[in-house]
């Protein structure tokens, strides 16, 4: 109800724990769910996250929902499939995949060794984010600046991931270009930056980048 009243311009559907997210999710054109921000770690977000990860929808795991299972990690990763994205900081990092940052050369080798454990693409967040597939490819983003570093940010960047793949991005192209977006979105508005200004700032960046594209070349057609 909270919800309902704040946010006027989203459609919301109440449902009641996992069973009712499980119900929710037998409807295809919900085909893309961000779990974890704000939703505790306790029981219920595990058997939420389970509840997601055995539907057909592409999933987005973040905050929470990571924190949840840092006493058995590998009954998570025991469901996780593709298409599936897991965005943790490195203190979340650590608690899924623990050591590996510790033993790994690189921050793109650790998060390519998680990708590949947990078979789907991880976003290892930081000044220079990594986005790695199970298959190896992997990219650093460094196009962010320090003002990112505001609580609910990555929020937004889970839920930019999740808009991405409802309109039928792969995990690994989503989680990329969410990326580069989110950080262009703070680019655009500066100092003072609070995590409410970043979707605000999005339709002028991706009409920019619409404008780029319809450019004419100079190379002939064909």
């Amino acid at each position: 109800m909270v919800n309902a009243a704040a946010l006027t311009a989203v459609m919301v559907k109440p449902f009641a724990g996992a069973a009712g997210l499980a119900d929710l999710l037998r409807d295809p054109r919900l085909n893309s769910v961000v779990i974890g921000p704000g939703c505790g770690t306790g029981r219920a977000t595990k058997e939420m996250v389970a509840a997601v990860l055995v539907s057909q929808a592409a999933a987005v795991l973040d905050a929470d929902a990571l924190t949840a299972f840092k006493d058995e990690p590998n009954v998570m990763l025991a469901l996780l499939r593709e298409p599936c994205v897991l965005t943790p900081h490195e203190g979340e990092f650590d608690r899924v995949f623990e050591g590996l940052l510790k033993s790994s050369e690189t921050r793109i080798e650790a998060a390519r060794a998680a990708a590949r454990a947990a078979r789907c693409t991880v976003l290892l967040k930081g000044p220079d984010t990594v986005i790695a597939a199970p298959d190896g490819r992997a990219i650093v983003n460094s196009h962010a600046p320090p003002t990112l570093a505001t609580a609910g940010s990555g929020d937004v960047l889970a839920g930019l991931i999740g808009g991405l793949m409802a309109q039928g991005l792969d995990s690994y192209k989503a989680a990329a270009i969410a990326a580069w977006l989110h950080g262009e979105a703070a680019f655009r508005f500066g100092p003072g930056l609070i995590a409410e200004d970043l979707p605000e700032l999005l339709p002028a960046v991706l009409a920019d980048l619409k404008g780029q594209s319809d450019e004419p070349t100079d190379h002939p057609p064909g």
